[in-house]
């Protein structure tokens, strides 16, 4: 785990300072003297754990992402018919990205940032988690639930678009809970796929 401050990891305190610096001045407004004199620790003690202001960004970004694909895995490993897994898949991925919309938001919004090859590596692991999200839709026409004549990897594209956005207009306090925007979210994507009755 490395060293404390006050009881908190190091490396997870410089996250999480980052992550607030980030979030109020914008990633190139944010010096790394910011960041360790908010966090209590010198620029030696974060160099040891961080080489450069890109790594803070890059692992704001993938711990959620690693988070998000733990749990996507779990969901697919239930034994629940293909539809319950989906639509618990999809509220989670809603409810998680709300509980660390700071780090979405400062993602998607400093991205371009990064150096090209840390740009390729994110890409990468977000499409994987991407494409085992969308092997659900496809487990669903090919079994049957789902309709099949809409490309699985639109309605992967629409239903992520939608969640990319969560940080224009979620507020915490506000008429929803994170809860049932993920329920009303994955409603949504659930009714996207239910095939067209019989004419």
């Amino acid at each position: 785990m490395g060293r404390t401050v006050g009881g908190e990891a190091l490396p997870q305190r410089l996250l999480a300072v980052a992550t607030r610096l980030f979030a109020e001045k914008g990633f190139e407004k944010t010096s790394v003297q910011e960041i360790v004199e908010a966090a209590g620790v010198t620029k030696g003690a974060m160099y040891h754990y961080f080489a450069a202001k890109d790594d803070l960004l890059q692992e704001i970004y993938q711990r959620l992402l690693r988070m998000q694909r733990e749990r996507l895995e779990t969901i697919m490993a239930s034994p629940q018919p293909v539809a319950r897994r989906l639509h618990a898949a999809a509220a989670d991925v809603v409810v998680t990205a709300i509980a660390n919309l700071d780090d979405a938001t400062i993602f998607l919004q400093s991205m371009h940032l990064l150096s090209a090859d840390r740009q390729r590596a994110v890409r990468a692991a977000r499409r994987e988690y991407h494409e085992r999200f969308r092997s659900l839709v496809e487990e669903g026409q090919r079994a049957g639930p789902f309709r099949a004549d809409v490309p699985a990897d639109l309605v992967v594209d629409y239903f992520f678009g939608a969640v990319h956005h969560l940080g224009a207009w979620f507020r915490s306090g506000g008429r929803l809970t994170p809860e049932q925007v993920g329920d009303h979210f994955a409603d949504l994507l659930l009714a996207s796929l239910r095939p067209e009755p019989a004419r």
